[in-house]
Order: C-alpha cells, then structure tokens, then sequence
C-alpha cells in the first residue's frame, strides 16, 4: 500500500543541537561521519552533504551556533557602559547558568588535531583569544570609567578573570554544582573589589 502525505521535512536545528552535544563529548577528529549521521536519525549520506557539505563545514557552523546560544553570554565584555561590578557578577552568574553539563565546547576543546586539521585548532584558539581579548576590555573600560583605580594592573586582572571561566567550564563538566560555583564568583568579585576606586579618593579628586 502507497504512503500518502508528504515527507518529514528535515529539522536542522535540531540535528545542529545533537551534532553539536557530539562535538562537546567527543571533539572533533574522532567524531566519525558515521556517528553524526546516526546522531542526525541517520540521515543519508546525500542527505548530509546536501545540507552540510561536509564534517569541517559542519563544525564550523557548530562553533557558530555555540557562539550564538551559549556563547552569547560575553556580549556583555564588549559593552563599555556595563564595565561595573554589578555587570561582572550578572556575566559571572548568567555564565555558570548558560553552562551546559558538557562545559564550553570552544574552552574546553583540546588542540590536539593531527598536522591536516592544525586550521581546526587554530579556528578554536582565535575564538578563545577573542574571549579573552573581551575580558581585557572590559577591565579597560572599567579603568576608563573610574570604576576602577588607575593603578589596577588590567592585563593580570583579566588574565585572572579568563582563567577563572576556563575552570569553570572545566569543573561544570566534572559536575559541580551551580551553588558552589555561585560562591567561586562571590570570592573572585573580591580581585574587582581590592581595585576599585574609593569613594574618599574621588571626594578628594573632586576637591
């Protein structure tokens, strides 16, 4: 008997999402065409380069959509009126709550390609510098708004900052729990708080 109707149409946000998951776990070189086809409800192989053109490809727009969803949490780095404590707790609280269970796929992401795929790490690592060239701002803008004090060494403070996120993501995957990382933030907010500018120095700036 003939089927009627039209076909599924294919979801490709959804087979985005569950590719994407794979990356997190696996990585890239030994996540097999076979195991994102099969992660995508086995779709064709015509079906997947149709779509995607090929498993580079398909990373490569993996990295964009996690920039895009859970990555999208570092806008506030780059916006020079929210360079505040108060915007600095916010990010820390909203990245430990954007987390995902398998951490961030871009920091948590080994350069481990073989020689062929060294323009894989290297995609990784500009994504990563750019991260860290957000924080660095961020504590710049900060010095520029007198939020904090001019003597503030902002390239250590980032770095701090920056490395803090990284273990984040890294312990995010090991499973700790978001209170535990809440109180982490609470604690590092503290290297924000040593630089600040005080308010007797600027009554007596003012004066």
């Amino acid at each position: 008997m003939l089927r009627t109707g039209r076909p599924r149409e294919f979801d490709r946000e959804r087979a985005m999402d569950a590719v994407m998951h794979l990356f997190w776990s696996q990585k890239y070189e030994p996540t097999s065409l076979n195991r994102i086809k099969n992660s995508m409800s086995g779709i064709s192989p015509a079906g997947f380069y149709a779509a995607f053109g090929s498993q580079e490809r398909l990373f490569r727009e993996v990295v964009k959509r996690h920039m895009r969803t859970y990555g999208r949490v570092v806008a506030v780095l780059w916006d020079e009126a929210s360079a505040s404590r108060y915007a600095l707790e916010r990010f820390g609280a909203h990245a430990n709550r954007m987390q995902p269970p398998a951490g961030c796929l871009i920091a948590l992401a080994p350069r481990t390609c073989s020689p062929e795929n060294y323009h894989i790490d290297a995609m990784l690592a500009a994504e990563s510098a750019r991260s860290r060239e957000g924080t660095k701002a961020f504590v710049d803008h900060g010095i520029a708004q007198k939020e904090l004090d001019t003597s503030t060494d902002g390239e250590a403070l980032a770095t701090a900052f920056d490395a803090f996120l990284v273990e984040m993501a890294s312990q995010t995957r090991d499973g700790a729990m978001q209170e535990r990382l809440d109180a982490a933030i609470t604690a590092l907010l503290q290297l924000w708080d040593i630089n600040r500018v005080q308010l007797n120095d600027l009554g007596r700036s003012a004066s």
